[in-house]
């Protein structure tokens, strides 16, 4: 029978970094300065490790060489997709990312990076960095050497249930006071634009990347439009907030016991509200607040039972 796979997360230090990751979540995070739980991962700089069950002690990565049976026999070197919560705690820089061709060609062969964020929770003023206000790379490049972020930058208000969709080439940064949950492609490739003049542990101002942000920022900024598609029964509510190149999202809540069919070559789960079971015929898989995990391919049906709330994400 197939099962499901869960996986321990990987935590990154970052220096806007926070604790909500043990407050909100109950991680064990190496310090207050905690940024990033690496939920599901098969990247190079931090791989998820398979937590039970017959691939106990395996990496994301490994089993994606050794048994790609379990993902419909997807072709690809690299595993597609990284889960993650990030807690801003402070401002993050003002990035941009590659697509895929720049970054294949610029990047020693790194996949791009195109993203989307589920705000979890944050601060009642809390804000986000979406976009800019350059009409053309001539006055881009105008306003950034002469240091005018707050004509460039497009701020944008956010609440607890929002989602962005963060396509390569968009200008952006999470705020402070701010709780996400990333689906991004799997990459690791961030051009730093602006940081606020602000230094790192050893007094050294941190490195920007002007030029290669410069070529890859979209001029003008246009917003992708995204509709959500809502369906609803007594027991779930399923929200599709995106269905793009390289990932599909949605946000299950369930109330109650609910029914699913896996028909993907993988589905990544992550619950970030609740708790509740998976049942799959006889067998009985507890899920809490914070689980991370993997329905391999034909796991086909299944049912959620309890009072949660999941982020979902197929290829």
């Amino acid at each position: 029978m197939k099962q499901p796979i869960f996986f321990s997360p990987i935590f990154q230090e970052r220096i806007w970094g926070g604790d909500k990751l043990k407050t909100e979540f109950h991680y064990d995070i190496p310090s207050n300065k905690t940024g990033e739980c690496w939920a599901i991962s098969a990247h190079p700089n931090g791989q998820s490790v398979i937590s039970s069950g017959l691939y106990k002690g395996l990496t994301l990565g490994e089993l994606w060489e050794s048994k790609r049976e379990l993902f419909g026999g997807l072709d690809g070197e690299k595993f597609p997709l990284l889960i993650k919560i990030l807690d801003a705690n402070d401002d993050l820089s003002v990035q941009v990312h590659p697509d895929d061709t720049y970054a294949n060609q610029h990047e020693k062969g790194e996949l791009g990076k195109t993203e989307c964020w589920y705000i979890i929770d944050c601060d009642e003023d809390a804000e986000l960095i979406f976009g800019h206000h350059a009409q053309s790379k001539e006055m881009l490049a105008e306003m950034i050497e002469e240091g005018n972020w707050s004509s460039l930058l497009r701020r944008v208000k956010i609440k607890k249930g929002d989602f962005f969709y963060v396509p390569s080439g968009t200008v952006h940064a999470l705020c402070k006071g701010t709780l996400v949950l990333e689906t991004q492609q799997n990459s690791d490739t961030t051009y730093r634009l602006y940081d606020y003049d602000r230094r790192d542990e050893h007094g050294k101002l941190r490195e920007l990347h002007l030029e290669k942000s410069k070529d890859v920022v979209k001029v003008p900024f246009e917003p992708q439009k995204v509709a959500f598609q809502t369906e609803s029964t007594d027991t779930k509510k399923v929200t599709k907030f995106v269905e793009s190149n390289y990932f599909t999202v949605y946000k299950w809540e369930i109330d109650g016991e609910a029914s699913f069919d896996q028909t993907y070559p993988f589905l990544l789960c992550s619950v970030i509200e609740g708790e509740g079971f998976l049942i799959k015929e006889k067998e009985t898989y507890t899920l809490e607040k914070g689980s991370h995990f993997l329905l391999p391919y034909d796991f086909k049906k299944f049912e959620l039972k309890g009072q949660m709330q999941l982020i979902v994400s197929h290829v």
